[in-house]
């Protein structure tokens, strides 16, 4: 639902990916946005409209995503998708993040944009981290990204693993992903993404900072 810059770029890559794809606006002219070889399905009507929604092919979706410009709406058609056709698999954006726990509850995802903007634009302004990826609430441990000083360089992940406390869940080498044994040499480019205790970030991310320590080893 929403065919503007974000639908009709999640559309899109969707159907590059094999999905099939139905996208729904109220706005005729905003499907302009689409590709001229755009495959999927282009419905105009309202979103969270029941007779739109089966144009679009809701009895047989896999998933459903709200992207449209008005929190409301976009909660009333997760709702209506959700409770009307059964679809479990429901994705909501909205721009109030005060609301967010709140659909959270009702067992709607949402994605709040400005608070996901915000996050992006201070890991650019911040260069040093650590970044947060991910925290699992419930088990209190976080996925992050951790900025090395290059004294780490020609170390092994075991090293860091020692020093950290920490798991080495991967590395990003030359664009590529790379599930790393703890013999594995730390190279100057290297993505370091660990996981660890959510209330040991920010120590993880002092000493990897800082100049390797070698009796810490």
């Amino acid at each position: 639902m929403g065919c503007g810059r974000v639908g009709s770029s999640l559309a899109v890559n969707l159907v590059n990916r094999g999905h099939s794809v139905a996208i729904i606006d109220s706005n005729a002219d905003a499907f302009r946005r689409l590709p001229e070889n755009f495959s999927g399905q282009q419905v105009t009507g309202m979103g969270f409209d029941r007779d739109a929604l089966t144009q679009a092919g809701i009895d047989q979706a896999a998933g459903f995503a709200a992207v449209s410009s008005g929190d409301n709406s976009n909660i009333i058609a997760a709702r209506v998708v959700r409770d009307t056709f059964g679809v479990k698999n429901v994705v909501t954006r909205i721009y109030d993040s005060s609301r967010a726990g709140v659909y959270e509850r009702l067992g709607i995802a949402t994605v709040a944009t400005v608070a996901w903007t915000a996050d992006r634009m201070m890991r650019k302004l911040i260069a040093l981290g650590p970044h947060v990826q991910y925290v699992d609430s419930a088990f209190k441990i976080a996925l992050i990204t951790a900025d090395l000083d290059s004294s780490w360089y020609g170390h092994t992940i075991g090293d860091i693993e020692h020093a950290t406390q920490a798991r080495v869940a991967y590395i990003g080498r030359q664009a590529q992903p790379v599930i790393p044994s703890g013999s594995l040499i730390v190279q100057d480019g290297d993505e370091i993404h660990l996981c660890a205790a959510s209330d040991r970030v920010m120590a993880i991310q002092k000493i990897l900072n800082n100049p390797v320590k070698e009796d810490n080893l």
